[in-house]
């Protein structure tokens, strides 16, 4: 399996401006703020007939499930005509960067912007600022505070408590009786880490239990830190009867630890990505586990992209407001797919996403 590396400088110099060509929009008619929708024949429907130039910004575009997903939201703003001009930029992981791309973005003229607030609250402001300036602006995933119709158009989440009852369903079934839960999140106190191991742990009940740190171990989906904690948490817990992440491919190069330590694996309830089933398939023989995935959410740029654009051009509003990724991979029943490895492709590869992985191979 090929394995390739993204590296921060690669994100920040797609920071440029991409047009996007097509066979062109009228400028004429309304939008859908008015209540009048409008729609370029042979375009979904959210795409309304006003011209508009759109802007994607990522809080931080160094790694490559964010390279999917931005690609992925270029994709999907190809889909609509009306947008003539498309910008992107990445905050690099600096919010002070990241509050000033919006600030930038709003006095370029863009009509509208789907913004990734990796920041949270810290950049509600900018975000409010360009609201009120008449730019459609949607953060999606990560919610900055404020509220729908004040700060910004509308915040497309991802429905992690969706995850959290699909994963508690397949532990409920495969290990069942309870059990010793370890649950690996993201950065501490993050909202996506704590809503899925308060609804995991609600819907399991008591006969399982969370061991290590609550709600959570906050491994800041590194792979390096997540494997000094998973090590010092197999050393402090003899028994540990499933684990839990929300980002599969952390885990990859730690799991080892377990037959290292002549302990075997244990159940693994995480999200996709090609690097992980491939490790799983490697492991049959010799070590074999369950393991069933989520979509790893890459899709949910999609949902705001096509909100965003409908709102700006007249096209039809989407109906749903967030995203619910669905199961993936379950190795125990195979459905609604089994474990899928591609050697043939990078490992970091997510197999769940709308993108062909081949169309994912040729990002970095």
């Amino acid at each position: 399996m090929k394995v390739r590396r993204i590296l921060p400088a690669a994100a920040a110099a797609a920071a440029v401006l991409l047009t996007l060509t097509g066979c062109g929009g009228s400028s004429s008619g309304g939008d859908s703020a008015s209540g009048e929708v409008t729609h370029v024949e042979g375009a979904p429907d959210w795409c309304g007939t006003k011209e508009i130039s759109f802007a994607l910004l990522d809080g931080f575009g160094g790694n490559s499930w964010r390279l999917v997903t931005t690609a992925s939201g270029k994709d999907e703003a190809a889909k609509c005509p009306s947008v003539t001009e498309f910008k992107y930029a990445d905050g690099q992981g600096n919010t002070q960067k990241a509050i000033s791309d919006i600030k930038g973005m709003a006095s370029s003229g863009v009509d509208a912007m789907v913004v990734f607030p990796d920041a949270g609250k810290a950049v509600l402001p900018a975000l409010t600022a360009a609201y009120k300036a008449g730019v459609v602006t949607v953060p999606y995933r990560v919610d900055p505070g404020g509220e729908a119709g004040k700060n910004y158009d509308k915040w497309i989440g991802d429905d992690f408590a969706h995850d959290a009852v699909n994963w508690a369903t397949w532990i409920k079934a495969n290990v069942p009786g309870g059990g010793k839960i370890l649950f690996m999140g993201g950065p501490a106190g993050n909202s996506q880490s704590t809503t899925e191991s308060d609804t995991l742990m609600k819907e399991l009940g008591s006969s399982y239990e969370l061991v290590g740190d609550a709600p959570f171990v906050a491994t800041d989906w590194d792979p390096t830190k997540t494997q000094t904690l998973l090590s010092a948490a197999i050393a402090k817990n003899p028994q540990i009867d499933v684990i839990v992440s929300d980002f599969g491919p952390t885990l990859v190069s730690s799991l080892h630890l377990f037959p290292d330590s002549g302990r075997p694996i244990p159940a693994l309830a995480t999200s996709d990505g090609n690097s992980l089933s491939c490790f799983w398939q490697d492991q049959q023989a010799t070590n074999p586990f369950p393991m069933t995935t989520v979509t790893t959410g890459n899709d949910n740029v999609r949902l705001a992209v096509d909100y965003a654009i409908a709102k700006a051009t007249g096209g039809k509003l989407p109906t749903e407001d967030s995203f619910q990724g669905p199961v993936f991979e379950d190795s125990v029943s195979g459905q609604p797919h089994p474990v899928t490895c591609r050697p043939d492709l990078p490992g970091d590869v997510y197999l769940s996403a709308q993108m062909p992985g081949e169309q994912q191979a040729t990002l970095g």
